[in-house]
């Protein structure tokens, strides 16, 4: 799932001074939407101030929800724009924590202590400035561009004019990405010289294509044969001459910055984690707190991850000496890696196997879920400026409004690389019944305020999708040892994700110590393991969300069964879990002991 690295709340704010466009529909479904299901008055109107502004300093993720009143808007990364929205924020938390609890109803307070949680968290990961120092192959100019078409649909000569106006605000916005990691320069806060040498690998691919190539130009390619023939012109020339003339400028300039000023003072390969950054301790604490809700410490992830690792590696040889006659686990992982029949042949290979296993999952879904979401979920390739650096896989939400599906993007690029052993978990974890059952149903509940549905509580998500590929099992997912070999190998590499997080970020690991643990205990080829380690060192503490999250929903699933035993009802535990959107372990557990309870009831047990 790619989830934001830093929260609209923080990074966002409004250019030029545009004021809040309240007459439009779609935004006023939206405030309504913001309090929804909430009795309180009081916490109505924070929770729509909260909202309102968060999709005013987000008007890309506000268009991505279906609200167009900032259509013609990018956000405002410049220091004022990010020391307001800040404010904002700290405004915000001490509006929330005014309301007194006990005179809630128990809905509110359940909405009010998520609400307080979410914001707390923000501000605490104001320690760590990431917007002056944090460069990742999925944080830069390339890739947050490249998506803009995607986001911002163009079907009318309207939605023509909004996307120009946010054309002629993207140089800008990239000018101001490099003048924060300029001012992150100059006190001692910049990206690793590793991570910074592939993100300039990006830009100069994107550089090198023809105009009429980039991912910025479809666009005014597109054939819109129901409009004015000179809106279509007016279109086609202002993009093009702001991609020309503004933006590839910009983009150039952003280069030069990089390799002149901060490759030579980046961090080298033995200090890639946030500790070496200035406050890394602090802002390493404050990543675990969000990305699990918990305030664990980093030695203790590290045990658990070890653990779960031992434990783990003894599955894989008792199913490697079914497979492959050896309990080595060496041995097994190297005849996974090294046999070419265990990896495709050809992209559409690798797209057919994707699709497969959505088809697959989402025949088996009824027998295991009681509420099913109503978006669809279809899969489409990585595009290819994307692919060399990227996962093998991620899923992007749909929209809200139905106009567009869940999307599970599958990497086809390097087949020979994709391993088929991985292809039906992977599937899983991403689509259904992974991130887009639990995603899309979020989406859909009718009475829960805007800010859960659209939560990025990491551990709860993250931990949803691990939960998954477990729950495939019972699912008849697998439909050979060689998938459950991936699933295990997948359940190591998430693992080891607790282990390299905590290692990298809080216990001096370099990057190639982390590469080697990886090699050591999970069977990801050699790209995936390169792009992945990558990722730990970019986006410090979100890679304990997976492990940590499913371990936690194992154990809830475990109680429930050991207390209610016959009376156990698997479609109503997922129920359970998925009904209040994504919420922090605190609440999750108060909604599964809420579940065993009525179970009781309904079976006549006090």
């Amino acid at each position: 799932m790619r989830l934001g690295k830093l929260s609209p709340l923080i990074t966002a704010g409004v250019l030029h001074g545009c004021g809040t466009n309240e007459a439009d529909p779609s935004l006023a479904a939206a405030l309504a939407e913001a309090a929804q299901g909430v009795d309180d008055a009081g916490l109505q109107a924070t929770l729509r101030r909260h909202w309102e502004g968060r999709l005013r300093r987000g008007p890309v993720e506000a268009t991505q929800l279906g609200v167009h009143a900032f259509d013609d808007r990018v956000s405002d990364a410049s220091p004022t724009g990010i020391s307001a929205a800040e404010a904002e924020v700290r405004g915000l938390l001490a509006e929330a924590r005014a309301i007194e609890p006990t005179r809630l109803s128990e809905r509110d307070r359940v909405t009010l202590q998520i609400f307080v949680e979410e914001l707390e968290v923000l501000v605490a990961g104001e320690v760590c400035r990431f917007h002056e120092w944090s460069l990742s192959t999925e944080d830069n100019p390339v890739a947050q561009w490249n998506l803009l078409p995607e986001h911002h649909e163009v079907r009318t000569p309207a939605d023509g004019a909004t996307l120009r106006a946010r054309y002629r605000q993207i140089a800008g916005a990239i000018d101001q990405r490099t003048e924060n990691l300029r001012r992150g320069l100059a006190t001692g806060r910049v990206a690793n010289a590793g991570s910074t040498r592939r993100v300039l690998a990006m830009i100069d691919g994107q550089l090198a294509q023809p105009l009429a190539q980039w991912r910025l130009m479809a666009p005014a390619q597109a054939e819109h044969a129901d409009w004015p023939k000179d809106q279509v012109e007016e279109l086609r020339a202002e993009l093009g001459e702001r991609v020309e003339r503004d933006i590839r400028p910009a983009l150039q300039r952003h280069r030069e910055f990089l390799a002149a000023e901060l490759l030579p003072r980046a961090r080298g390969e033995d200090r890639v984690g946030v500790m070496y950054v200035p406050d890394g301790a602090a802002c390493y604490a404050s990543q675990i707190r969000r990305h699990t809700s918990l305030d664990r410490t980093a030695e203790e992830i590290h045990r658990i991850g070890l653990a779960e690792i031992e434990r783990i590696d003894e599955e894989i040889r008792g199913l490697g000496e079914r497979l492959f006659g050896t309990a080595e686990l060496a041995e097994i992982l190297a005849r996974l890696r090294g046999d070419p029949a265990n990896f495709f042949a050809s992209p559409e290979e690798v797209f057919k196997a994707a699709e497969d296993g959505l088809a697959a999952a989402k025949a088996a879904m009824p027998g295991y879920f009681g509420v099913l979401p109503r978006a669809d979920c279809v899969v489409r390739e990585i595009p290819a400026y994307e692919a060399p650096y990227t996962y093998v896989g991620y899923y992007r939400q749909p929209v809200p409004d139905g106009s567009k599906p869940g999307i599970y993007y599958i990497n086809t690029f390097e087949p020979h690389t994709r391993p088929r052993y991985e292809a039906r978990v992977l599937a899983i974890h991403e689509a259904i019944p992974g991130h887009h059952l639990q995603i899309a149903i979020s989406q859909e509940l009718a009475a829960v305020p805007a800010f859960r549905k659209h939560a990025e509580q990491t551990v709860f998500v993250e931990g949803w999708a691990l939960y998954s590929e477990h729950l495939a099992h019972e699912m008849g997912l697998y439909a050979s040892d060689l998938d459950r070999m991936g699933n295990l190998s997948f359940a190591a590499w998430r693992a080891s994700r607790l282990v390299v997080d905590s290692g990298v970020h809080a216990l001096g690991w370099t990057r190639a110590a982390a590469e080697q643990f990886l090699r050591e205990h999970t069977a990801l080829s050699p790209e995936n393991i390169r792009n992945e380690v990558d990722r730990y060192i970019t986006w410090p503490g979100q890679a304990l969300a997976y492990k940590t999250g499913e371990l936690e929903l194992l154990r809830l699933r475990r109680a429930a069964e050991a207390t209610l035993g016959s009376r156990f009802d698997l479609r109503r535990f997922h129920d359970a879990v998925l009904q209040g959107g994504s919420v922090p372990l605190s609440v999750l557990r108060a909604q599964v002991e809420a579940f065993v309870r009525a179970s009781g009831e309904r079976a006549g047990v006090r």
